[in-house]
């Protein structure tokens, strides 16, 4: 009797009990994500505007037909000039991304200090690690994601809109679809996205939150700083640039993989074996992690500015 009651599954309640518990383990972060939207409002908003601008630009470049004529070489010739609009408009709302995700890691921690609210959220049961995590979590994660679903329908409406003044110009709409994948481009944009914009420039982005929690005033000039004295130092005593690249690199997110420069581009392909088995990659998620556990110490004991 008693090994059967020992083979037994756990009680409906047991099983409830361990469900809620790693409900309540997550939720924390859940809303401290929710909370990090909800207070930087530009982390959306940005990414949206550009995108407006865009599709403005390029409908009334097709309506005048500015990008028609360079479509119709694109027919005749290869599909490089066909993808061209939707690589320039990919990679502004790409440089968008950067833009907001360096501006967002400067204040994280910075501006919660600075307006007194850490006092309010430091008497929440929300642990200084889950909170860092959550604003770790807006350039990793949120905008990558954010920002690729803004490309893609961007896209879409661009492709709606080139067909339908191809239609009335009387020019074939199937040889433009044949041309122009629209599936592949939008796995390239999520793939690019992921790596170049995301994994990549991690490490850039998790110093600049221990920046945040560190200064208590012009984060930019203390972030950016150490970097220019270590890069002068470098070229006075070996004339070189290698620092200075390396974090140009980072922040820019050139992993050096072919066709960075153009994500949704026909010679550009997915090689994920190449990227997760790069020692750059790893050694970055180590400096990383270093540069969170010292944020997170720091929250720890840092008070109001």
């Amino acid at each position: 009797m008693n090994t059967l009651s020992n083979a037994m599954p756990d009680s409906p309640l047991e099983s409830r009990g361990i469900a809620s518990s790693a409900v309540s383990a997550t939720r924390p972060l859940y809303w401290s994500i929710r909370r990090e939207l909800w207070e930087n409002r530009f982390i959306y908003i940005a990414p949206l505007a550009v995108a407006s601008v865009v599709l403005f630009a390029f409908s009334v470049s097709a309506i005048l037909g500015i990008w028609e004529s360079a479509l119709r070489i694109g027919l005749a010739h290869g599909a490089e000039t066909i993808v061209m609009p939707y690589d320039m408009a990919a990679g502004l709302m790409m440089l968008t991304s950067i833009l907001v995700s360096v501006f967002y890691c400067l204040d994280a921690l910075h501006g919660e200090r600075r307006d007194r609210s850490i006092l309010f959220w430091k008497s929440l049961p929300v642990s200084d690690l889950t909170t860092v995590l959550a604003k770790a979590s807006i350039p990793l994660v949120v905008l990558p994601l954010l920002v690729c679903v803004i490309i893609v329908a961007v896209q879409w409406i661009m492709l709606l809109v080139s067909s339908a003044v191809l239609l009335v110009q009387g020019q074939s709409v199937a040889a433009f679809w044949t041309k122009l994948s629209f599936f592949r481009m939008s796995l390239l944009t999520a793939y690019h996205l992921l790596t170049a914009h995301a994994l990549w420039p991690f490490p850039v982005y998790c110093w600049l939150l221990l920046v945040s929690g560190w200064a208590r005033r012009a984060t930019f000039l203390w972030a950016v700083l150490p970097l220019i004295a270590i890069a002068g130092v470098e070229q006075i005593v070996f004339h070189t640039w290698h620092f200075a690249q390396l974090v140009g690199s980072r922040l820019i997110g050139d992993t050096q993989t072919p066709g960075y420069m153009y994500p949704t581009g026909p010679m550009t392909h997915i090689t994920p074996g190449i990227f997760l088995t790069s020692p750059g990659l790893w050694i970055g998620f180590a400096i990383a992690a270093a540069f969170l556990a010292a944020a997170v110490r720091l929250r720890r004991y840092q008070g109001p500015i």
